[in-house]
């Protein structure tokens, strides 16, 4: 009964098929797979044929569950024939932005002044050795500021003329100058004057048997501090 049922359909399929070769005057013989279980007629280039308004001829074997979309996209759920929509272009991030290099601060300056004072024996224009040592200390915070002058201003005690103690001022303020000069410092940089006996910073009395200088030798001790020179420095450090 089964057997006879298979063959009643294949019959079928077959007339179907041979109908719609007639009708469409095929040029070549259109093969009907049925007894491969193929749903719809296929011509010889394996295609699907279709009658002239473009709908798919089903076989004998068709089922539901054989729909295709190119034939049957009405019984298939729409997501599966139809692609979904490509999603937009999604535009790339710009490029990020380089990070700003960094900026130096600017440096500050401020003014620097220095000073120190150089002992001379009486009567002379000679730096004393510690004299030597204090210029020496002297240059060496002179190295890492940008010098702008040095002001070396001479002075003498007040035994003797002011002629002679002014001319003496000088030699002393000139002797500074060429102890900096032989330590690198540039001469147009130093400035040198001299005060002569004008400006003490200290007083003594006249030798006296009843004072505290007796001799004139303790007069000379005691005027120590006036045989001088004052230097200033004055430049700029950054910080």
């Amino acid at each position: 009964m089964v057997i006879a049922l298979r063959q009643q359909k294949a019959l079928l399929a077959g007339a179907s098929i041979l109908a719609f070769g007639v009708l469409a005057g095929a040029a070549q013989p259109v093969l009907a797979q049925a007894s491969a279980g193929v749903p719809y007629v296929i011509d010889q280039r394996n295609a699907i044929v279709k009658d002239p308004f473009g709908l798919c001829w089903r076989t004998g074997y068709w089922t539901p569950a054989q729909a295709t979309c190119e034939c049957d996209k009405d019984l298939l759920p729409k997501e599966k024939c139809e692609p979904p929509a490509p999603k937009p272009a999604v535009a790339p991030p710009p490029p990020a932005k380089p990070a700003p290099a960094p900026v130096a601060p600017k440096p500050v300056q401020e003014k620097v002044t220095l000073a120190a004072d150089v002992l001379f024996d009486f009567d002379k224009a000679v730096i004393r050795p510690e004299g030597a040592a204090k210029l020496d200390d002297l240059v060496s915070k002179i190295k890492p500021i940008a010098l702008e002058v040095i002001i070396a201003i001479g002075h003498t005690d007040r035994i003797g003329s002011k002629e002679y103690n002014q001319k003496l001022s000088v030699r002393r303020a000139e002797a500074v100058k060429a102890y900096l000069v032989s330590k690198g410092i540039e001469p147009n940089r130093i400035y040198t004057e001299g005060k002569g006996l004008t400006q003490p910073v200290k007083d003594c009395p006249n030798p006296s048997a009843k004072g505290p200088v007796k001799t004139f030798q303790e007069l000379i001790a005691c005027l120590q501090p006036n045989r001088r020179v004052e230097i200033e420095v004055v430049g700029t450090r950054t910080r």
